[in-house]
């Protein structure tokens, strides 16, 4: 008889506390942990290297994981056996959460409220049958969640936390003779961030599971040479070796690993893991990496690379005392590298020519002749230059712009774009010239190619489709109504022509994606108003599919959103995701902002939610690896950064 039991561990499907995981966020394997690595143990009795305090595991942690699962693959076992409990020292042992095998049972203890101890017993589960069985215990969202054979789940109700402080773990007991577990236990595995049923089904075969146990293990028999310590070890000198880490040397050269993180198998050639089989990066949860306390509020963070010196983040902040700051990403996150002079800066945007590499702001205040702003309602936004020489961005040329809240930057046929969103000129008109300027080889500075009338222009966004170019704007407000057209452009015959209008309400942003062949265009609507009417906040974003037949783009859902101001879309393999910035919903900024993955025929769905202060902005990057969301936020100092961990 023999077992493999997975412990999955997380608070949240979102964020997920340093303290309560391994200092690398890698799979613990506890028995191997335990046992010194051995390949697999039967017990004889409830011996202490099988217990250990719950505090080695969750550190400076008081309460049980309000989320977590146990996936426990191909087992077969006698009857009234645990696979694992954890107990209260302090109260004489008392069960706080265990987990039991019967015949035709799996039965789930643990504390609820008033100390008693609570009994949900899974019945018809005929697992008792000399069959090899795939099962997974999920606990999420006061939820219990028995998953068979990767067959439909069955559920009941989980309603408390779960006070550990001195608890104790003990593996295949209840740290008695009573209910030892009978059979081989293969491995015991702490995983962090999600439901341990992506780590099982689907499957081809449930039963037999044949990732999940080595073939050296799976004929094994179940008597095994008892010593002094009653525990019986098993070792075999296996082609294939199964586990998170290895290395590779010339003794191991033709040797096969499988990593089940990754779902990987690997060849060694004598000096490095050659990838047979890799499966693709999935999302598993978003961990909270870094919290940057910036100078001043944030409205946009513009992300990208320079040559020779690494990834930076320019971030427009309000204030002008301050001005806006660079920072430049280390091995611990992002660290300031340089304070530049805006004036209530409300975005950035990154571009290059050849090898030449430039930032341009949007400032609204007006800069430092504020008289000037006040009669004309005239700014003046900066583009600087990158100087290799002193490695710091120079201003290089100024632009007059009407409190303008986005750049973008394009090419067509060779010859680089920018267009500036002017939002409104004074406190009144919002119905002005927004601006596409050309970068002119000759004089060497950018100049007025196209001017395009705008009704309180809030962000340009620039796509090709095919031999196509496009330019659509978010118009937000005519001085009126929210209730406007914003305007999709087509390039023809070296100028903007109008493709389409598209209803919006306060549209502050666009993103275009592809998934496949697919074309789409998602708008953030912030908000509704009409006349001196109250704001509606709470209102749908409209996601759009280009029909190539039709040429037009068509509605193809809609997700309630909160006063967006930004979506953001990102791949990870084979999965994309959109996220959106909630900024506000009537009464408070402090809202979660939330990330949907694309699910096909079901559109996009929420997965995850993201605690955010006023959220203004998001950014996906990937460095060395690894993948990264960072917002902004236009009401607090501090700007965050979030890890994306995948299996």
């Amino acid at each position: 008889m023999s077992g493999e039991l997975w412990l999955k561990g997380l608070t949240n499907k979102t964020i997920i506390p340093a303290s309560l995981l391994p200092a690398d966020l890698l799979p613990l394997d506890l028995l191997s942990f335990q046992a010194g690595g051995v390949s697999g143990v039967q017990f004889s009795s409830p011996h202490p290297s099988m217990s250990f305090p719950s505090s080695q595991l969750l550190v400076d942690c008081d309460l049980f994981p309000k989320e977590f699962s146990f996936c426990f693959p191909p087992f077969t076992f006698q009857r009234n056996e645990y696979i694992f409990s954890l107990l209260d020292n302090v109260e004489h042992g008392r069960i706080i959460l265990g987990l039991r095998l019967s015949r035709k049972r799996l039965h789930f203890l643990y504390r609820g409220h008033g100390g008693v101890t609570e009994h949900w017993v899974f019945g018809g589960a005929r697992l008792a049958d000399n069959q090899w069985h795939t099962l997974v215990l999920a606990v999420s969202r006061q939820h219990v969640r028995l998953t068979v054979d990767c067959n439909s789940p069955l559920e009941m109700p989980f309603p408390s936390d779960l006070n550990i402080q001195g608890a104790r773990f003990h593996i295949g007991s209840q740290g008695r003779w009573n209910g030892l577990y009978s059979g081989l236990l293969r491995q015991l595995v702490l995983v962090p961030g999600s439901d341990a049923t992506h780590y099982v089904c689907p499957s081809s075969d449930p039963k037999l599971a044949a990732l999940s146990v080595p073939p050296l293990l799976s004929d094994l028999p179940a008597t095994g040479r008892n010593d002094d310590n009653h525990v019986t070890s098993y070792d075999s000198d296996e082609r294939v070796s199964v586990g998170l880490e290895r290395s590779c040397s010339e003794q191991l050269q033709g040797q096969m690993w499988f990593n089940p993180l990754k779902k990987g198998l690997y060849l060694c050639d004598g000096s490095v893991w050659i990838a047979v089989l890799e499966d693709h990066k999935r999302l598993d949860y978003v961990l909270e990496h870094q919290v940057l306390t910036t100078s001043s509020e944030t409205h946009d963070i513009e992300v990208f690379q320079v040559p020779g010196v690494g990834l930076m983040a320019a971030m427009a902040h309000r204030s002008s005392a301050s001005g806006s700051a660079l920072y430049l990403w280390s091995h611990s996150g992002f660290q300031l590298y340089q304070n530049i002079s805006t004036y209530e800066a409300l975005a950035w945007r990154h571009f290059s020519m050849g090898k030449k590499i430039y930032l341009v702001v949007s400032n609204s205040g007006g800069g430092p002749d504020k008289h000037l702003k006040k009669e004309t309602g005239t700014d003046f936004s900066v583009i600087y230059k990158w100087s290799r020489r002193s490695k710091k961005f120079v201003q290089f040329q100024t632009l007059q712009t009407h409190c303008a809240r986005d750049w973008e930057a394009f090419s067509i046929d060779q010859q680089t774009y920018l267009a500036v969103a002017n939002h409104r000129q004074g406190d009144t008109n919002h119905t002005i010239d927004s601006v596409i300027y050309k970068w002119n080889k000759l004089t060497k500075v950018f100049e007025v190619h196209q001017t395009l009338l705008t009704s309180g222009a809030y962000d340009w966004e620039y796509f090709t489709v095919g031999p196509y170019h496009f330019l659509v704007v978010a118009n937000a407000f005519d001085g009126v109504t929210t209730t406007v057209d914003s305007v999709i452009y087509i390039w023809i015959n070296g100028s903007f022509q109008v493709f389409q209008t598209i209803k919006t309400f306060c549209a502050t942003d666009w993103e275009m994606f592809q998934i496949g062949t697919r074309v789409f265009l998602v708008v953030a609507n912030g908000h509704r108003l009409q006349g001196k009417g109250p704001s509606q906040y709470a209102i749908n974003s409209t996601i759009y599919e280009l029909d190539m037949n039709g040429q037009v783009f068509v509605r193809f859902q809609e997700i309630i959103t909160y006063s967006a101001v930004d979506w953001e879309f990102f791949s990870l393999g084979e999965e994309h995701f959109l996220v959106v910035a909630n900024s506000f919903n009537g009464e408070s900024y402090s809202l979660n902002s939330i990330l949907y993955r694309w699910q096909g025929y079901e559109g996009f769905v929420p997965v995850h939610w993201l605690p955010t202060i006023g959220c203004s902005d998001w950014e996906f990057f990937s460095l060395r690896g690894e993948s990264y969301l960072i917002y902004s936020s236009a009401k607090a100092p501090l700007s965050k950064v979030f890890k994306l961990k995948t299996y």
